[in-house]
């Protein structure tokens, strides 16, 4: 791998002899093993540790199929399918390995012992199979993390809805936290010239799956005048979350869990917090049943933050904890758009409060190419910014994870792969220091 760095740390990326250059029959990456699936049991989900059940391993480097591209991976970032993938909950990811393996002749690829993981990369392409155009090697790049077939015709008009949608480094296998990865060449966005590496790959999964589920006409479809309500709004999704709501022309109510998150979102420009450790909700009473009076508590702060208004759109991640809560407080004939469930997957609200009020209930996952290409472009043009905060190394990936699961992180946590350092991968000095201090806005925090 060493010579591969080499040339891309000296510049040489454009020469015809980087379109040659000796690919190794093995690279490094973090995986899950497959044997070791029933290594938690038994634990409560806060008590599985990352650190435990990721390895950093030598693996061959897979064939390339049509179509897709091997990447040379500079940096990544940690996403909750990681940590998802590392505790083995809610389900293992070597099912969905095995089901994408029964595919094709090349899916075989993907049903292996072992999973390399990871959802975001910045990097350099190194090949591109038979049937790609629009790359080429030498080219600096970022990838989103939707792998569709396009082969039925259900996912041509959203490709969210391809029968046949997977989220790259969760239910494919050789992702980007490692030195090489594959990809389809379909999930190829131009890296943002101004970040660095570690920047330019942390925003992928997050800042697509905000942009959907918030912005576009497949989400909440905000608009000017909007109130937001966002939970988490400091972390990864909700520190995009309230930059989109701020650049749109809405007003955000960001929700955060300390004093300290509370200036990070102030930072960005938001004037509407509400520290939930400071006000003590307590959205359930026990384990099965939850609390109206603190749902309503909390619709009395929102008012008198808002000056009486309820909620336009609230944007849902945390799941059960506070899912009620967010069906309650939306205004008449509002929408709570709901991704993820960090918290848990069973959600229950009182139904009265959505059906009598006409409330709506809306899913999101992901992004599709448009849009993840839409919110990348954001990032190139200096409107919304990556939100960094530590970035491990590849080999304490583990640790990196860990930060993520126990929620002991702000925005996202990157991972240097074949980057030796950070700060590297800048190309544009001039459009960097217009926006520097929203680049650094979340380091060291």
């Amino acid at each position: 791998m060493q010579h591969i760095l080499d040339a891309i740390m000296a510049g040489d990326t454009s020469s015809e002899d980087f379109a040659n250059i000796a690919i190794p029959e093995t690279y490094r990456g973090v995986t899950v093993h497959k044997d070791e699936t029933d290594m938690f049991e038994g634990l409560a989900t806060r008590d599985k540790d990352p650190r435990k059940s990721l390895h950093l391993d030598d693996v061959p480097v897979p064939e390339l199929a049509p179509g897709e591209a091997l990447v040379a991976v500079m940096a990544s970032s940690i996403n909750y399918n990681t940590v998802w993938t590392s505790i083995f909950e809610p389900v293992s990811t070597f099912g969905f390995l095995e089901r994408y393996g029964r595919l094709s002749e090349y899916t075989k690829r993907h049903d292996l012992p072992y999973h390399v993981v990871g959802s975001d990369l910045a990097g350099v392409v190194l090949r591109t199979g038979p049937g790609v155009n629009a790359w080429k090697a030498g080219q600096e790049v970022v990838a989103h993390c939707l792998s569709v077939e396009l082969e039925s015709p259900d996912g041509h008009n959203d490709t969210m809805m391809d029968p046949e949608q997977r989220i790259w480094g969760f239910e494919t296998n050789f992702g980007g936290l490692a030195e090489l990865a594959i990809v389809k060449a379909n999930q190829l966005m131009p890296k943002p010239d101004h970040l660095s590496w570690e920047e330019a790959a942390s925003p992928g999964l997050v800042n697509s799956t905000a942009y959907r589920q918030l912005v576009s006409k497949n989400g909440a479809a905000m608009k000017q005048g909007d109130t937001v309500l966002i939970w988490g709004a400091s972390g990864g999704l909700g520190s995009y979350a309230t930059q989109f709501a701020l650049n749109g022309g809405a007003t955000p109510v960001c929700v955060v869990s300390s004093p300290e998150k509370a200036e990070i979102v102030r930072s960005m420009g938001a004037e509407l917090v509400i520290d939930r450790s400071a006000e003590g909700y307590k959205f359930w009473k026990d384990e099965h049943e939850q609390d109206p009076r603190e749902w309503k508590r909390l619709g009395s702060k929102i008012r008198e933050l808002t000056g009486g208004d309820d909620p336009d759109i609230v944007f849902e991640h945390p799941g059960r904890e506070t899912f009620g809560a967010s069906v309650y407080v939306a205004r008449k004939g509002g929408t709570i758009v709901t991704c993820a469930s960090t918290s848990g997957y069973m959600h229950q609200y009182d139904n009265r409060y959505l059906w009598m009020n006409l409330k709506n209930i809306l899913s999101s996952h992901f992004a599709n190419y448009r849009e993840a290409w839409e919110a990348n472009r954001l990032i190139d043009k200096g409107m919304v910014h990556p939100t960094v905060s530590k970035v491990y190394s590849l080999d304490e990936t583990g640790q990196a994870a860990l930060d993520v699961h126990r929620n002991a992180h702000q925005g996202k946590v990157g991972v240097l792969c074949l980057s030796p350092e950070e700060g590297l991968g800048v190309r544009n000095d001039e459009k960097r220091a217009k926006h520097l201090t929203e680049i650094n806005r979340f380091r060291g925090i």
